[in-house]
């Protein structure tokens, strides 16, 4: 086997110092550039790779951002994790990705394993109520960013950016309420996560401003899935389901309300409206057409990680920043005026 090339073994066959090798490799401009591609062409040459731990030790820092999310399955956060890795590397960054399994032993020790790898900051992506006392707890002098809870309404002292949800729920009434349904079952709600309260606060308070008192179905899950929403909307329709539109919390319990209503031969948007809320890459698949609420993905992402690097490079963290985005309608054919 190939013996590892050091940077002393780079020395000797360019006949400089193992100074002059190292000033090539950080473009010091004490070095002429003819001398400076020389010497690269001889690394490229020999498979030469800086050693990152070390230079990390020199420097303090490793260029290496650690991110978590509740489960890398789900297409909403695959999408999120691309658009995260794509602009940190654009920056100069490296991303670890982690799958936290919607488990906050999991989740806790994944923290564990990312300081312990010296990462330079934490994107911790999480609907939870208590992911930003988690960050204060697990990471507290570590730069991180909590993506997905709205850190100024819980009151938690972290960084957060995130979706307006409180807007998204009202978007969604008043676009289902405008093409005249006044039947709307609102399913998916998890009582744990505080996205989803936000979320369901603005649907209601606008149908109450109608009138109307929407049905609301829990989900006691732990996690928004295609299985779930299907279960769920199995439940609705076995008893008997007079609303004329659904508001899915998520576009993958929408996708569950699909599959259930084809298996109970109901035709969407035809018998029943189907509006969903994060517009994965799934939803404007030909055959499914969702109209949804879009949490705006690449904005996301673009935010956290300029929020994180920031706070990396300034190494300021006396003050926390909030960042709220808002969301925006994506009116498709899943959605009509209901028959009369």
């Amino acid at each position: 086997m190939r013996q590892h090339i050091t940077i002393k073994d780079i020395a000797r066959i360019a006949g400089v110092s193992t100074s002059t090798v190292s000033r090539a490799l950080s473009n010091s401009p004490e070095l002429s550039e003819q001398t400076r591609q020389r010497i690269l062409e001889i690394c490229r040459r020999e498979g030469y790779r800086v050693n990152a731990l070390a230079r990390s030790l020199i420097c303090n820092k490793t260029n290496v951002i650690g991110l978590i999310v509740p489960e890398v399955t789900n297409p909403f956060y695959a999408e999120l994790s691309l658009g995260i890795e794509t602009h940190a590397r654009s920056l100069g960054y490296n991303v670890i990705l982690c799958n936290g399994q919607n488990d906050a032993k999991v989740t806790e020790e994944l923290f564990g394993f990312l300081i312990s790898h010296q990462v330079d900051g934490i994107i911790l992506a999480s609907s939870q109520q208590d992911a930003g006392t988690m960050i204060q707890k697990l990471a507290p002098r570590l730069p991180a960013v909590l993506l997905g809870t709205p850190a100024l309404v819980s009151g938690d002292e972290v960084n957060s950016v995130c979706i307006d949800n409180l807007a998204g729920g009202r978007l969604a009434a008043e676009h289902l309420l405008e093409l005249g349904h006044r039947d709307i079952v609102y399913l998916g709600n998890r009582p744990n996560s505080l996205t989803h309260q936000l979320r369901l606060r603005g649907f209601t308070e606008m149908m109450e401003k109608a009138g109307i008192i929407p049905q609301v179905i829990d989900n006691p899950h732990g996690c928004s899935s295609i299985d779930i929403g299907c279960a769920l909307s199995r439940k609705l329709f076995a008893n008997g389901c007079s609303a004329t539109a659904i508001f899915a919390s998520t576009d993958s319990m929408a996708l569950g309300v699909l599959q259930a209503a084809d298996e109970y031969g109901i035709s969407i948007p035809e018998d029943i409206s189907l509006l969903g809320f994060d517009n994965i890459i799934y939803s404007a698949l030909p055959k499914i057409e969702l109209s949804t609420i879009d949490q705006r993905k690449q904005l996301l992402a673009e935010a956290a990680v300029d929020l994180l690097t920031r706070i990396i490079d300034s190494n300021e963290q006396d003050e926390f920043t909030h960042r709220m985005i808002r969301p925006t309608l994506v009116s498709r054919s899943s959605c009509r005026a209901p028959k009369k």
